[in-house]
This record gives structure tokens, sequence and C-alpha cells, in this order.
């Protein structure tokens, strides 16, 4: 939970995780249902993925047990190479050096290494001296103290030099280049995708869910369902377009343009038009495998992205006054 989400906002969803999975093989046993609810509004749900599928495995191949060295640690889904030398050494007292973000950054400055460090030719001598510098014991001490080096003193702004223990051996502040280093990757204009979507609710108040694909943006969670951004289109073309698409699931009864709204991914920004459609009379069946009804007022603890779940407890604080 603490790759790309700052501890504040993960201290309630651990919590949350921890009570409903207490251990390794009730996650196992959970649903993929169940988890993604857990990590609704967390963000990059690969991560969520990768973590069930990860006790799955070490349930199923090592007895509820996770393995001892870091090549099998980082076999596992979700678990790559730096964070399996942390797993180790912490938990087994292994001999195994890391290198996270925090470290890079202390290692860049230190040594003064020029270049974005997630570059191959830049990692791997981080690597080589992530490797060459890791002392014969202790190693736990040791790598818990360059883990807090990096998160409490060389941060990425502001650092605190003057209390660094290696700053009589820091190259970035000898040479005045704290602020340069690490060198920061190049910034890419964020291009920005159009969709529409389609609220849609029948006579009892439950609203159409639609569960999207594994691999993807919001991959695994429950949605709205989508209909492709078509430009130049008139207001009439466009609600006739929707009323098309609401067929399949019910007769319509009335159509609203709701407000549109902007999300912000890593790499490109998602804007989003959604359009409450209500039902007469809803079709018969819907695919189970990719569709459900769900009660509008508990949407809160469903498998959601944010924005949605957002959206749709906007909707139904408007229907309560």
């Amino acid at each position: 939970m603490l790759q790309q989400t700052q501890v504040a906002a993960v201290i309630p969803y651990y919590q949350r995780f921890l009570s409903s999975f207490p251990d390794v093989a009730s996650l196992a046993n959970a649903s993929s249902e169940q988890v993604m609810a857990h990590w609704s509004g967390l963000g990059y749900y690969t991560r969520a993925r990768n973590l069930h599928a990860c006790a799955k495995r070490v349930v199923h191949e090592y007895g509820g047990v996770f393995p001892h060295q870091p090549e099998l640690l980082a076999d596992l889904p979700g678990i790559g190479r730096s964070t399996a030398a942390a797993i180790a050494a912490f938990s087994y007292g292994a001999r195994a050096a890391i290198l996270d973000g925090n470290v890079k950054r202390v290692f860049t400055r230190v040594f003064g290494i020029d270049g974005f460090p997630a570059t191959k030719v830049v990692e791997n001598d981080l690597w080589l001296r992530a490797q060459a510098l890791m002392p014969e014991a202790d190693i736990q001490s040791y790598t818990q103290g360059l883990m807090d080096l990096g998160a409490t003193l060389c941060t990425r702004t502001k650092p605190r030099c003057n209390d660094c223990p290696l700053q009589k051996r820091c190259v970035a502040l000898a040479t005045d280049r704290i602020a340069e280093l690490p060198a920061k990757k190049a910034k890419k204009a964020v291009p920005t995708k159009q969709i529409r979507m389609l609220l849609i609710l029948d006579q009892s108040n439950q609203v159409l869910l639609e569960k999207r694909p594994e691999i993807g943006i919001w991959g695994g969670l429950f949605s709205l369902p989508e209909l492709a951004f078509e430009k130049d289109k008139t207001v009439r073309q466009v609600i006739g377009q929707v009323q098309h698409a609401v067929q399949e699931f019910g007769e319509p009864d009335s159509i609203e343009e709701l407000n549109k709204f902007t999300h912000v991914f890593t790499h490109f920004k998602l804007e989003i038009s959604p359009y409450q459609c209500s039902l007469k009379s809803k079709a018969y069946a819907v695919s189970e495998d990719t569709h459900v009804w769900y009660p509008l007022e508990q949407c809160n603890a469903a498998p959601l992205p944010a924005p949605i779940k957002k959206l749709l407890g906007w909707v139904a604080a408007v229907q309560n006054t």
C-alpha cells in the first residue's frame, strides 16, 4: 500500500484490510471482489491484484510461509528485487541489497551520479554500489538505517544536510548539486482522453455496474458502462447514442446529462461525461460475468474506482435532498 501512496492515506485502508484479511491464508481464500473493495480509492489497482495473486501462490506453493531466499521472493507477483531483499533481510536476516527510491536518492547524491536513476545504465551502477556496500553482519540495522536516512534526512526537498552522517563525503553537497540530484525525468505533455459513461438506474434505484477487464485502468474493479467519445456530435445525436446503448438493459424513461469531471492518472487525464438514465422497465437479465445491478445507497462499499464512487455518492445525496 505504501508504494506510490502516502502513509497518512494508507493507514485507514491498512487497518481495514488487516481486519478482514488477518493472515495470508484468509487473503488467498478471499474473492477478487472482496479484495478490490478494500482497495477502492487507493489507486494503482495492479498492486491489489498482485497482492492477492501473491497470497495464493504463497499458500499453494509454500504452505503459507513466505520463502527465505530473495530470488524466490522476487518471483512472486508484485514483489520486485528491492522489496524481496528488504523482506529477506528484515524477516530472515538474509544478506541482500535494497535499492528503493529513498536509497537511490542517497546514493546519487553521496556519489554524485548523474542521469535519471530509472535508466538502465544508472540503475545498474546503483545496484553495484548497493551490493558492494553491504556489511557482513547486522544487515537489518544497516538496511533500516539506509532507508531512514533517505526518508528523514536526505529527503527530496529541504534535505537536512547538517544532520547527515554522510555530509563529509557527499559529492552533491560538496559541489552544490543537492537540488539537481537525483536527475529528474524529462516531462512530457499529459494527453487528455474523453469518454461518456452511463449511470443507469432501475425502478428500485439500483445502478448498473460493469466489471472492467483485469488489464488496464481500474482493472478488476466495477465501474459504469462506457461509450466511445465521438467528436462533432450534436446534443441530439449524443442522446440518441446514449438511448440506443441503454436499450440493451431496459426501456429508457429519462436521460439527463450530468456535469463533466476530470480524473488525473499518471500518464493522462480522463474527462468523463456522465449521463443519468432512468428505466421504465428493466431487461430480463444481464450477463452476471460482466454486469451487476447494485443498490445505489450501498455503492460506498462496492469495489469501485474513487471518482465513480464519488459520482454515485453525489447522485444518492441529491436524491435524498
